[in-house]
């Protein structure tokens, strides 16, 4: 036991859960208390030592499963415990009653029943022996659904409800499907064979360009505690720099009362540096969701700037400030993509004209106390880049950055002109998750 709780600890390090030393020593300690053939009461009580974010939860359930899961394998008589139960349609009148009713331990049952019953595929290729697909297909969740939903209601209202409710619970049995072929392939074929694939990144390292609509609702809601936090780190920073370097003149003048003695040292105190931020945002559909997650950071970072304007653009360019000033940021990025005149010609990227525009209308703003911030891949769909209109602002604010949401390895590949971008501005930074995008953030400030 205590060697699998040890691989869990590793298996968890290495997809970006932090798990310390202390933290391990509390969950042997846990052992003390828990019964490990109480399997639930036994899963929540390794969670409550081992993470601290419900965000990483998804992937301590999955790890656990592979580690930790209800023990081998046994495949002598699954054949002969199954054959009474493969109905599909026996089975999926039993999940709908659980649905329906909202009892998840008869859920979890019956999803752990069908990776036995439906997910089994002898002579497999791969070795793998059970799939997510059979079990998928002979339980037909669509159709279920469908079903599910012909029930009379009283009201829309109660439909739409009723809808959410249901989809939940059918994600639940999903989710739970998918933990049970884990454990089962890293019971016959190894932890190693599944983890590769088994688990996704966390909130703060998924790729904002390959999310899926469940992992960019997950983003959505990791952005406050994560603004919350750096604007707490970002104080106590500004804290520690007023303090400046040590004044040699005061601190001697001040020491003449004892002596000579240097018992009080006096410093420089220097005042908290709170940059204006003017920030250009490429709100094209390649660069979409990084835009989107940028500005929500940004403005729920408001306060650490002395003020922050922005603007988006497409093939041209318009300010938005006035849809974050008073309301909700995340429903301001909503509306921003629907009310921002940002096409001109035929909706495609077009840095050089929207930095030529920008620089024109805008550019007189800029100052020694200015931050520069341009959000975008660079890719210009071979239109002419205008990088002197860059080189323009970056002469005029006191510091220029450009955030593109690329691999590093994929600039100037195609259309994207990246270097000769990142010639005019101080420094060009790859930012794909919000993990690099909390690190800049950080940086900056």
């Amino acid at each position: 036991m205590i060697d699998r709780l040890l691989e869990l600890t590793d298996a968890l390090r290495k997809a970006g859960v932090p798990v310390s030393v202390s933290e391990n020593l509390d969950t042997l300690r846990a052992l003390e208390h828990v019964a490990i053939e109480h399997r639930e009461v036994f899963r929540s009580a390794l969670a409550a030592t081992m993470i601290k974010s419900e965000a990483h939860r998804p992937a301590f359930d999955t790890l656990f499963d592979i580690y930790l899961g209800s023990g081998p394998v046994d495949t002598t008589d699954e054949g002969a415990r199954s054959e009474a139960q493969n109905d599909p349609e026996d089975f999926r009148e039993q999940l709908a009653n659980a649905i329906m009713s909202g009892d998840g331990a008869a859920i979890r049952m019956l999803a752990e029943r069908a990776v036995m019953t439906f997910g089994r595929v002898e002579d497999s290729p791969s070795g793998s022996l059970y799939f997510q697909y059979p079990v998928f297909r002979a339980v037909d969740l669509d159709s279920l659904m469908e079903r599910l939903m012909d029930e009379p209601v009283l009201s829309e209202m109660e439909r739409q409800l009723r809808r959410t409710e249901f989809q939940e619970r059918v994600n639940m049995f999903r989710e739970i499907v998918a933990r049970e072929v884990n454990r089962r392939v890293a019971e016959r074929r190894g932890p190693a064979t599944v983890i590769r694939t088994a688990v996704r990144p966390l909130p703060e390292a998924l790729d904002f360009s390959t999310a899926t609509a469940a992992e960019i609702a997950q983003l959505r809601r990791a952005i406050r505690p994560l603004a919350r936090r750096l604007a707490t780190r970002v104080a106590m920073k500004r804290r520690r720099a007023s303090r400046g370097s040590l004044d040699m003149r005061r601190t001697v003048r001040h020491s003449l009362s004892t002596g000579g003695a240097p018992f009080e040292l006096e410093f420089r105190h220097r005042p908290p540096h709170r940059p204006e931020l003017f920030v250009l945002c490429d709100i094209s559909s390649s660069v979409a969701s990084f835009s989107r997650f940028s500005l929500m950071l940004v403005h729920a970072l408001s306060a650490q700037f002395t003020r922050v304007r922005s603007f988006a653009f497409i093939d041209t360019i318009d300010e938005v400030t006035r849809l974050f000033e008073h309301e909700d940021f995340m429903r301001a990025v909503d509306r921003m993509n629907k009310e921002a005149q940002v096409v001109w010609i035929d909706g495609h990227s077009n840095y050089g004209a929207s930095l030529e525009k920008f620089a024109e209308t805008y550019g007189k703003d800029l100052n020694a106390k200015s931050t520069l911030l341009v959000l975008g891949d660079a890719r210009t769909n071979f239109r002419p880049p205008k990088s002197w209109a860059l080189k323009e602002l970056r002469d005029r604010a006191h510091r220029t950055y450009w955030l593109n949401p690329e691999a590093e390895s994929y600039w100037d590949t195609g259309d994207s002109v990246a270097s000769e971008y990142a010639a005019c501005v101080d420094e060009m930074v790859e930012v794909r998750n919000l993990k690099q995008l909390e690190s800049f953030i950080e940086t900056v400030l």
